[in-house]
């Protein structure tokens, strides 16, 4: 399948390899909708804890504006299912088998009338560009 926008990767169980031309125009994209977001809440499903935690920290670095809390207090064994509030602050970790691989950012809104909207799966290092 052919990743062209954003919207492609909906139908994805898990991320894609995706080229630098891919990444530039899916992150402009999707930059788009978080900062029109009033906050958003991020799921990675990864391999091990330390790969979702450094997946979680690439976009703290990226944005400054989203913070969590006790990252430092987060373990889980085997393959994991982190989320995390930006509104919340809070993070969670469990393990869990058979997911898929990749980051799952979703554009929270104040107002109730807003729909949000949940984008990927985007690969772990997405936001490491």
């Amino acid at each position: 399948m052919e990743i062209n926008k954003l919207v492609d990767l909906n139908v994805l169980r898990t991320a894609p390899q995706l080229s630098n031309s891919q990444v530039k125009k899916i992150l402009e994209e999707l930059e788009a909708n978080i900062f029109n977001a009033d906050w958003i809440t991020i799921g990675i499903m990864a391999p091990s804890d330390t790969k979702a935690i450094e997946a979680l920290q690439s976009i703290t670095e990226r944005y400054s504006s989203i913070k969590f809390v006790n990252l430092e207090s987060l373990h889980a064994d085997g393959s994991v299912f982190l989320k995390g509030n930006q509104k919340t602050g809070n993070v969670f970790i469990r393990s869990e088998n058979g997911l898929g691989e990749g980051i799952l950012l979703t554009c929270q809104y104040d107002n109730q009338s807003k729909e949000s909207s949940t984008f990927g799966p985007l690969p772990l290092d997405f936001f490491h560009n």
